[in-house]
């Protein structure tokens, strides 16, 4: 997870269904002074006061905010020349400004969505964000675990890298955990509109689950004490704590997991979400739980970002 907040809002993927808070409509623009801004024009205002708020992406964000509010994706928004804000979109959109603005909220927590791989996830401030670097867990297990495999997601928040990886691999038998039961009804809730089969379950890393799983993937907490104030506001205001921080290290966490792990001889596979500079730590806990063959992956802004151990 990056700290600095310029991933909050990542990818722009077209908006779901949604009921617009205001109207879409063609009105000429001579007739767009009647109570009513083109798009433009909102997005001046909004471009100007998300960026004076020190938001690093500006008119991605204004962009993201209107299309929602209007109800149609970020390219309509851009090439119909037609369309105006009116009625309550006004409104509508001046609150969401404010919002990413002045609270710092995080886009995809305005607009209620975050695009993670092929899916669309709803997402809201019981889980975090899903990062895009989050995605190479998925990519690697998609790759590696064999046919039927069971695989257990440690820390699902969401629901994203379990329910990315059972649309990408069907003949996988996944299971996402989470300390938090506000988590596991927001993945439940995912899966359920997603249709996709996942098992879900309320636990604290590996206590009273079964010892059933061929491989493990986990986003644990691995944000250091010491780096708190340094988070960015949208993290910091926002995102749930306990996601977030493991202790003055950033590793308290994931020194749990391994040792868990370690007595738990079926697990072949471990991929483990760290942060930037915990690598060489991360790689030694996991070699000591028994893995002998560990490696790192890079993100794309080459950070050594995910540990993977095999046995």
């Amino acid at each position: 997870m990056r700290t600095d907040g310029s991933d909050q809002e990542g990818r722009d993927t077209p908006p779901g269904p949604v009921t617009p808070p205001g109207t879409v409509t063609h009105e000429s623009r001579r007739d767009a002074g009647k109570g009513a801004h083109s798009t433009r024009d909102a997005l001046d205002g909004a471009i100007t006061a998300i960026a004076a708020a020190g938001c690093e992406t500006p008119r991605l964000d204004a962009e993201l905010l209107l299309a929602h509010v209007l109800g149609v994706s970020r390219e309509r928004l851009l090439t119909d020349r037609d369309l105006v804000v009116e009625g309550p979109a006004v409104r509508a959109f001046q609150n969401a400004v404010r919002r990413r603005a002045v609270e710092r909220e995080p886009v995809a927590y305005i607009v209620g969505r975050r695009g993670f791989r092929r899916l669309e996830l709803a997402v809201d401030r019981r889980a975090l964000v899903p990062r895009p670097e989050t995605e190479l867990l998925v990519e690697l297990a998609a790759a590696k675990l064999p046919r039927g495999a069971r695989v257990l997601d440690v820390g699902t928040g969401s629901g994203a890298v379990a329910l990315a990886l059972k649309d990408e691999r069907a003949d996988l038998h996944v299971t996402g955990s989470d300390l938090s039961e506000a988590a596991i009804e927001l993945a439940r809730a995912n899966a359920r509109r997603l249709s996709l089969e996942v098992r879900w379950m309320c636990a604290d890393l590996f206590a009273g689950v079964e010892d059933e799983f061929d491989a493990v993937l986990a986003n644990p907490p691995y944000v250091a004490e010491s780096e708190r104030t340094s988070l960015a506001p949208e993290i910091l205001r926002h995102e749930p704590h306990a996601a977030l921080f493991a202790g003055e290290d950033g590793l308290t966490a994931i020194r749990a997991l391994l040792a868990q792990v370690a007595d738990r001889e079926r697990v072949r596979l471990i991929a483990v979400e760290i942060g930037a500079g915990q690598a060489p730590a991360v790689v030694k806990l996991t070699r000591g739980a028994g893995f002998q063959a560990v490696r790192t992956e890079r993100d794309l802004a080459g950070i050594e970002r995910v540990v993977v151990g095999e046995r």
